[in-house]
């Protein structure tokens, strides 16, 4: 992707806030609530670019102990659900920031 085609989001009150960046790819902060040990939460990201059939990567690429956390995503029409989930054995309360791109596939 070219510069521009980026956007940014973040949480305002949860971790299980919803996002909306209507962009290719860009960068999510979460909030910053606590996530318990071995927790797993989700959270919709709206997004007119994802189709059902398209691949949307998530890595945690700043904020909080790299390592932490393991994130997923499922691609529905217009969005997407993003997994997070603390691997270790206490509670992390950080701001964790996301970096999502999307992959257009087709099943045909």
């Amino acid at each position: 992707y070219a510069t521009g085609a980026g956007g940014t989001g973040s949480q305002s009150t949860a971790k299980t806030d919803a996002v909306t960046i209507n962009k290719p790819t860009g960068l999510i902060t979460m909030n910053a609530a606590a996530l318990n040990a071995a927790t797993i939460i989700s959270f919709t990201l709206t997004n007119s670019t994802i189709a059902a059939t398209d691949h949307v990567i998530v890595t945690h690429v700043s904020g909080g102990t790299l390592g932490a956390y393991t994130v997923t995503a499922s691609a529905s029409a217009g969005s997407s659900t993003i997994y997070v989930r603390n691997n270790t054995g206490g509670s992390l309360s950080e701001a964790i920031v996301l970096r999502f791109s999307i992959i257009k596939s087709v099943n045909s």
